[in-house]
């Protein structure tokens, strides 16, 4: 299995960034929690961050044909306001899982919405670090 990980904006600033709601892990103490406790399963995975909406769009693009098995995003404030992320998920035959940190229905009325989360086949919120790695864990029992 090929996974590829989307980040978007801000979340290189994990551990920085209002630790009392994301936590106090940075984002690559988040990957080499998720690649050790992956480390005898038969997965490869590519994680990608940008705070640039077209940069991530164009990554997206880029895995319809670089064998990526599975899509997982993270893609931030742009879940609530990105049409062409959602536009560029739809390009994709492949599963989408579209995870957050927190959960996002107990936060702010505008994080309720999430135009990208339509593009999904799941979502996964409110696990903090351990959400990536149940994300791919629910690809790798089927």
């Amino acid at each position: 299995m090929r996974v590829l990980v989307i980040n978007g904006p801000n979340l290189n600033l994990l551990g920085y960034r209002q630790p009392e709601i994301y936590g106090n892990e940075s984002l690559d103490e988040i990957i080499k929690f998720t690649e050790s406790a992956l480390k005898n399963e038969a997965v490869e995975i590519e994680w990608y961050q940008s705070n640039i909406e077209g940069e991530i769009v164009d990554r997206i693009q880029k895995s319809c044909k670089d064998g990526t098995t599975c899509l997982i995003i993270n893609p931030g404030g742009y879940s609530h306001s990105s049409v062409s992320i959602y536009d560029a998920l739809k390009l994709l035959n492949i599963i989408i899982i579209e995870v957050h940190l927190t959960n996002t229905h107990s936060r702010e009325e505008f994080r309720k919405k999430r135009i990208t989360a339509m593009a999904a086949n799941i979502v996964i919120e409110g696990l903090k670090r351990e959400v990536y790695l149940t994300a791919i864990k629910s690809q790798l029992a089927r």
